[in-house]
């Protein structure tokens, strides 16, 4: 591993508290007046997709320089004269991250895991969350457990997050593996308890264990929430790697040799990552969902800013 590269102190396989402590100070690039991450990590443009929502207040009767836009025209046509909606800033807003720590996510060819930096962009969202005075909360799904952290807007929000995902993560690390595979469905669900109509909805994965049913699920969760889906890969999986001797792979549904001397067989990798992320592109977009794409190649905040 490259570590000197790295936000201190990680070696990019073991979390630690000072690790994921780090992302806390590296808010401020994206608290007001800076832009918002999103925006500014993804380009968006969409106002919906940026910024605090609003909730709506009271009506009261149209004043001089009120919003058009904003005219109650029920309340309006029943009593005779013009009223205007008044909307107040949405205030603690709940934000419910998905993390997968299953035994797919702790894999990293050349940099550092891809649950290393599953946590690090946690973390940073856990702290921006708070420090915008919204709540923050979590379900971890080990693909065997389910840690679930209702949102708070205090400090101990982050570090509660934080101390499970370093606990659970060494656990993962030790834990022997395991040939069968579970579906996310059980973890989508717990989301779904835990999140509140209106909240927003991150889930960060590898999407190996997504399946048709799942698909079902966040389907239910867009309906009445902002969902967002982080894509996190390792260049192995895309067929970026310096390794050409022959080694043995799974994708948990079958094991075979790879020659990754071969460039036809690492052309045929990236074809098959290709087709993947595509197709979870699709679905994002025909849910209305927000689809972004993080790789374990480079350290998170370089890619944020890049």
């Amino acid at each position: 591993m490259k570590t000197h590269r790295l936000s201190p102190p990680s070696d990019g396989v073991n979390l630690s508290l000072d690790e994921l402590l780090f992302f806390k100070q590296q808010t401020v690039k994206w608290l007001p007046p800076a832009k918002n991450l999103w925006s500014q990590w993804l380009g968006q443009h969409q106002s919906r997709q940026l910024g605090r929502g609003m909730d709506f207040s009271e009506v009261r009767q149209y004043q001089a320089g009120d919003d058009i836009r904003a005219i109650d025209w029920r309340v309006t046509a029943r009593t005779g004269k013009a009223h205007t909606k008044l909307f107040s800033e949405e205030r603690e807003k709940p934000v419910i991250l998905y993390l997968d720590l299953s035994q797919s996510m702790l894999f990293g060819s050349t940099f550092m895991l891809k649950s290393v930096l599953m946590a690090h962009m946690a973390s940073l969202i856990a702290w921006l969350t708070v420090a915008q005075k919204d709540r923050i909360g979590a379900v971890i799904d080990t693909g065997s457990r389910l840690i679930e952290l209702k949102p708070t807007s205090r400090h101990s929000g982050p570090l509660a997050l934080s101390q499970q995902l370093i606990e659970r993560h060494n656990e993962q690390l030790k834990k022997p593996a395991d040939a069968a595979i579970s579906s996310m469905t059980t973890g989508l669900q717990a989301v779904h308890r835990l999140a509140p109509k209106g909240a927003e909805i991150i889930l960060m994965s590898d999407f190996v264990r997504l399946t048709a049913s799942d698909e079902l699920w966040l389907t239910r969760l867009s309906q009445h929430n902002r969902v967002r889906m982080i894509h996190i890969s390792d260049p192995l999986e895309f067929g970026q790697t310096q390794f050409r001797g022959v080694e043995q792979v799974t994708d948990r549904k079958q094991t075979q040799w790879l020659d990754f001397s071969s460039r036809q067989n690492r052309q045929q990798l990236a074809l098959a990552f290709s087709h993947k992320q595509q197709s979870l592109k699709t679905f994002t977009h025909k849910t209305g969902m927000s689809f972004s794409a993080l790789t374990s190649e480079q350290p998170l905040l370089q890619q944020l800013s890049g």
